[in-house]
């Protein structure tokens, strides 16, 4: 629980700091933009005042600056009007026309874009300056757009580099980890299977020898089901509904009479590729865990149910139930509510379940302190 809790507190301050950065390179932008804008409403208003130095300007007037300065704009597209007709353009296609439709399309989208300048060259007598943005300043407008696009795409690709680095370290781990215990208890495994043959053979009453093999069988299956996580699991045709009966009914066996032990399923068979030592193991942890969680006292219900070509295995339970941003998150290695333990085994029951046999795994539904159901789903063979 404390390790997921730190990842999790991980998470949230790498958003935060992300979600600040974004923040302020939009903030930086958006100022960056602003001042462009004020220094191009600057230069329009210098052109405004050539304008009006040339239309007032005699034969004495010095006009190499107003020229000059008219002249020096190339990027800025200008409509100059005079009582609502249209008497010059700049930077804009001169084969429109001053008069054409075109021309006063442009000059309705340019009203958008910035407050006109009004250029009063005489008493009472007015010329209108309406101007728009440069190429760059309007290029400048999907530069957060564009930033925002990078940042997210780098941000998947780091994602997905520690996700598959992540998850392949964890499958290294995993397989080493399983052979490895596969390997140790083979090893007494083979001394119990000698001592019990010489057991028998020095006419050791039969009913120790008995409950000694059945724990050695148990030992076996321990260890087959540790190597086959260690490597790919060979599935067979299995009818399911069996396989998932024995299971249920051998630990319905071994548990307190003070938990009610319920199985419904179909009558039929359904047959699915499955490996009968992983699911039995699926079978085990799900009904351990429930049991833990009713701390070995409640109702245990374990439900079959094929419709629409799913197989739908639910199992639920009476106990203290799950809080709903832990649905997700009690299927991760290192999740765990008990004092003891490593918080492996629902974890490695969704592996079995997605990875092995295709299906899917999730928390149905659960309620504090109504319980739990657990669904597994299987789509069945056509």
């Amino acid at each position: 629980m404390q390790f997921s809790d730190k990842r999790n507190t991980t998470r949230w301050v790498i958003i935060f700091i992300s979600f600040l950065i974004v923040s302020l390179i939009l903030w930086n932008t958006y100022t960056f933009f602003q001042t462009f804008k004020n220094e191009e409403r600057i230069k329009m208003n210098l052109w405004a005042s050539a304008q009006k130095t040339l239309i007032n300007a005699d034969e004495d007037t010095d006009v190499n600056l107003p020229l000059e300065i008219l002249s020096n704009n190339s990027s800025i597209p200008i409509i100059l009007t005079e009582n609502d007709t249209v008497i010059n353009t700049v930077n804009i296609d001169e084969s429109l026309g001053l008069n054409s439709k075109a021309t006063y399309r442009i000059l309705t989208r340019l009203k958008t874009e910035n407050e006109p300048i009004v250029i009063e060259y005489v008493p009472g007598k007015f010329q209108k300056l309406y101007y728009g943005n440069s190429a760059l300043l309007n290029n400048l407008k999907y530069y957060p757009i564009a930033l925002l696009l990078i940042i997210f795409l780098f941000g998947l690709l780091v994602y997905n580099f520690y996700k598959s680095t992540k998850s392949a370290t964890q499958n290294k781990l995993w397989a080493g980890m399983a052979k490895e215990t596969a390997h140790q208890i083979g090893t007494p495994l083979s001394s119990l299977i000698g001592w019990v043959e010489i057991l028998k053979a020095d006419d050791v009453d039969e009913s120790i020898t008995t409950e000694i093999e059945k724990d050695i069988q148990r030992l076996q299956t321990i260890t087959e089901r540790f190597s086959k996580v260690g490597s790919v699991p060979t599935l067979e045709n299995k009818n399911i509904i069996e396989e998932t009966h024995q299971a249920y009914t051998y630990l319905q066996s071994r548990f307190s009479k003070q938990i009610e032990f319920t199985f419904e399923a179909p009558k039929k068979a359904i047959f699915l590729d499955i490996n009968p030592t992983l699911h039995s193991w699926t079978v085990e942890n799900l009904v351990k865990n429930a049991i833990d969680a009713m701390k070995g006292r409640g109702k245990l219900t374990l439900q079959m149910i094929e419709e629409k070509g799913v197989l739908q295995i639910n199992i639920s339970d009476s106990g203290s139930g799950i809080q709903k941003n832990q649905f997700k998150t009690i299927f991760e290695p290192g999740f765990t509510t008990k004092k003891r333990g490593w918080g492996l085994g629902l974890s490695l029951t969704k592996r079995i379940v997605e990875e092995y046999h295709k299906g899917k795994i999730k928390v149905l539904k659960s309620e504090i302190g109504m319980g739990t159901t657990i669904q597994i789903t299987f789509k069945t063979t056509i």
